[in-house]
């Protein structure tokens, strides 16, 4: 069961949206847990998700660790269906608890009274993504899946420019 949730190939574009969604998500979740990039930190984030949201603290706080912990895992690559599937929830969440009745489309003008939920569903669409394909390359999932030389191997090859050796007909 491990083997298969760890699973991944070694594909590079897996790779890079899993980086992209992970840093988005560790950036905005540090906001929220340690109040860095001008966020409230905890106690506020705590604060605003269930006095202004109505949300259980439990959930508030579940929701919080998505995104912090999930942006983390995501950027190790390790358990990466796991960070993906609390990510897709948070923003399925925020999607129906506050974004939906503002549409799809983002405020870029200021003449709405909220968000529209565009950024939600591509946050989604790339978490699932995650979930079904996995890591990718250079994670620690693949690692794990695949056992320390075969992952030496890769990182190896990185840069190089060398073609493989044809067999030879004698």
């Amino acid at each position: 069961m491990l083997h298969k949730l760890l699973k991944t190939d070694s594909d590079y574009a897996l790779t890079i949206v899993r980086l992209v969604l992970g840093t988005l998500f560790f950036i905005h979740g540090d906001q929220l847990m340690l109040g860095w990039f001008g966020g409230y930190g905890l106690t506020g984030s705590m604060q605003f998700f269930t006095h202004q949201l109505g949300i259980p603290a439990a959930f508030a706080f579940l929701a919080i660790c998505a995104q912090f912990f999930g942006g983390l895992l995501l950027i190790l690559g390790f358990a990466g269906r796991i960070a993906a599937l609390g990510i897709i929830c948070d923003m399925a969440v925020a999607v129906l608890k506050v974004h939906w009745q503002f549409g799809l489309f983002m405020n870029w003008f200021g003449n709405q009274k909220g968000e529209g939920f565009e950024y939600h569903l591509l946050a989604i669409t790339i978490g699932l993504l995650i979930v079904l394909r996995g890591s990718g390359a250079l994670s620690l999932d693949r690692l794990l899946s695949r056992g320390c030389p075969a992952v030496a191997e890769e990182v190896g090859t990185l840069g190089s420019t060398a073609t493989p050796a044809l067999p030879s007909r004698s």
